[in-house]
């Protein structure tokens, strides 16, 4: 019998379709359902145009956890509709202030074994607690929701061998960083990322968390870690242990990729804007003067991150020329943080808290001053997603935060520890219980009437695709283009999420102000755009309406080097063709404001065969193709995931 490591057996585990070979594409049933409210009220949508009478799933959780800041009535009319949808479609609700999706299923919801999809690209951070946990555009979500298999390639399992144990002054956030050191922001895209051997069981369930959340920025489907001891801690922690079974790889099991990191050689690391893989060392940047520390995310959320940072500023003055703020993760984690006195001590700091939610993660509050440096505990640094334009957040440790923070300068924490002992977590044996704001699914929900705010439309409807078609190049974009840079994220644009018109006018806003009223003159005289970028388009956040607001603005096709996982999937799965240079040279062929005719394109998509694109400005001629599983070509030429199951339900 083959030996298998813990991602395998999570996946023969949920196997519904298809063979364990990387690059075949499989089904997966799915256990858990986790939505949080910037994509889920387009899920909520989604269900109804679908008309699905009640979710499938083991349980499904509604969070609201992004759009807190109710500066008009656009975010509480959400807050009500997402409430009324859980009721509709049986729903867990967690209300909003209860705290960041991934902290609150982990705390009250997460077991090992489990299968979870979420419409969030950070669904991953569950992948701690030995669960197969993967983030998900929101129809895809929506169809696992209803009972349907989700559909994916299988991935090759990159196995990483943790030994030894951290140094002082050095966290989790620097295991993920030196990941990213290594290995860029695509360097995990097709594998899931597996952390074994006896370094990781130095590491808490928590720490486990931080590493498995910003898997994400590697690209990779997912990460996965053992379920053992420090799991069980947990568990117990937080009276589950029932929930707890051991998940642990066989004896000989092995991996398509392997590599090592020695705890002990580890240093403090940053990541410099804009990128979660621009990574150095913190010396190297040391000295660098700023005017913003900001911890807390999902990216941190853990009761340890926020005690050390209280205990590092313990009895001193933060320089009135920063401003140190807590993201606090959930409210079980105030009251923990409260029990141990380290809210007091923050205060007393001069630190300002916000409310429990990813807030400044996603430029909802919190936005640093202009051309300043933001050092954050947070996943994320692409341009301008902390609300400035000229941003420069760099993203590290809660120590370096911490000790920065103090010096008012971003500094290297080893330095600190001539002046004092580094502080010792130990974890509570009992936390804080508070399930005051999870609101249970209703056992009845035939009659619930869902609750549209003005700001609420119903989604669009979309034609199938074309077998040939003549429109201009509306934008050509490099490398490593971003959800953020398609669809700008912010306090600004984020309540705007269940209208479509309106959000759409925010498309590519971050890369050119005049693209929305450029692309509506295309749909009018041309019949729409297409696009051009190049290596790993769309990637990080999960939002879907980066593909869904280009659809509506008349987008046909993307042509590309390559794509993210999650950003590939939402183009097919609203009917925009993502096409790949067969030549990447072909990419210098191409310029803004060309017009391609694309030939045969139902034969490219059908047959995996080159098709045509013929640039009618230069003359030139060059192939792209399409590279889809069986399931993905179906849905692309329906026009869309939606308009395949309104079909076949039919």
């Amino acid at each position: 019998m083959k030996k298998l490591n813990v991602a395998q057996k999570l996946i023969q585990s949920h196997l519904l379709s298809g063979e364990m070979v990387p690059g075949e594409e499989i089904g997966l049933k799915i256990d858990h359902i986790l939505q949080q409210d910037a994509t889920g009220t387009l899920i909520m949508l989604e269900l109804e145009k679908i008309g699905i009478k009640r979710v499938s799933a083991e349980v499904a959780v509604q969070y609201v956890d992004h759009n807190l800041l109710q500066t008009d009535f656009k975010n509480a009319d959400d807050h009500l509709f997402l409430q009324s949808a859980a009721k509709k479609f049986g729903y867990w609700f967690s209300r909003p202030g209860n705290g960041i999706s991934h902290v609150v299923h982990m705390e009250r919801f997460g077991k090992p074994g489990k299968s979870m999809i979420g419409s969030d690209s950070h669904t991953c951070s569950a992948g701690s607690m030995g669960m197969l946990a993967i983030g998900a555009g929101g129809l895809d979500v929506a169809t696992a929701a209803a009972g349907e298999p989700f559909y994916i390639t299988m991935p090759k399992i990159f196995g990483v061998e943790l030994t030894g144990e951290l140094p002082d002054w050095v966290s989790a956030k620097d295991i993920v960083l030196e990941m990213l050191r290594r290995y860029d922001v695509k360097g995990g895209v097709g594998y899931i990322i597996e952390y074994f051997g006896e370094g990781v069981k130095t590491l808490s369930a928590w720490d486990r968390h931080v590493i498995a959340n910003m898997g994400a920025e590697l690209g990779a489907t997912t990460s996965v870690f053992p379920s053992d001891d420090m799991t069980w801690v947990m568990l117990k922690q937080e009276d589950r242990g029932n929930d707890w079974q051991g998940i642990t790889a066989d004896e000989g099991a092995e991996y398509d990729k392997t590599d090592h990191i020695h705890l002990p050689d580890l240093v403090p690391l940053i990541a410099k804007p804009s990128s979660p893989g621009k990574v150095v060392p913190v010396y190297e940047v040391d000295g660098e003067p700023i005017s913003q520390v900001v911890v807390g995310s999902s990216a941190n959320p853990g009761l340890r991150d926020f005690w050390m940072v209280s205990e590092i500023v313990k009895g001193k003055d933060i320089p009135p020329e920063v401003s140190l703020d807590i993201n606090p993760s959930s409210r079980q984690k105030i009251e923990d943080l409260s029990k141990m006195g380290a809210i007091n001590v923050l205060m007393q700091a001069g630190a300002r808290f916000h409310q429990t939610g990813c807030m400044g993660c996603i430029g909802m509050g919190q936005a640093p001053a202009s051309n300043t440096i933001s050092l954050r505990t947070m996943p994320r640094n692409f341009p301008g997603r902390s609300g400035t334009a000229d941003d420069q957040v760099f993203l590290c440790s809660p120590e370096t935060a911490a000790v920065s923070a103090l010096f008012g300068k971003i500094t290297n924490p080893k330095k600190y520890g001539k002046y004092m002992k580094y502080p010792k977590y130990e974890e509570p044996e009992n936390a804080s219980k508070n399930t005051f704001m999870l609101v249970p699914p209703a056992q009845k929900n035939e009659s619930t009437e869902l609750k549209k705010g003005p700001n609420i439309k119903s989604l669009p409807d979309f034609e199938a695709v074309e077998d040939s078609f003549k429109v201009p190049v509306a934008l050509k974009m490099e490398d490593n283009i971003s959800t953020d840079e398609i669809l700008k994220a912010g306090a600004e644009v984020l309540p705007l999420r269940s209208n479509i018109e309106a959000i759409s006018k925010y498309a590519y806003y971050v890369i050119d102000q005049g693209f929305f009223d450029k692309a509506l003159k295309m749909k009018e005289s041309d019949g729409g755009h297409v696009v051009v970028a190049g290596e790993n388009y769309a990637q990080g956040s999960s939002r879907e309406h980066a593909a869904i607001a280009p659809r509506y603005l008349g987008q046909k096709a993307v042509i590309a080097k390559s794509y993210a996982r999650i950003g590939f999937q939402n183009l097919v799965n609203y009917g925009i063709v993502p096409f790949v240079f067969e030549n990447p040279e072909d990419y210098d062929k191409i310029n803004p404001g060309d017009i391609l005719e694309f030939q045969f394109v139902w034969e490219a998509i059908r047959e995996s065969k080159p098709a045509l694109v013929v640039n009618k400005i230069s003359g030139a001629e060059f192939p792209v193709v399409c590279k889809l599983t069986p399931q993905q070509k179906n849905l692309l030429l329906a026009g869309g995931l939606i308009n395949f199951l309104r079909k076949r339900k039919k």
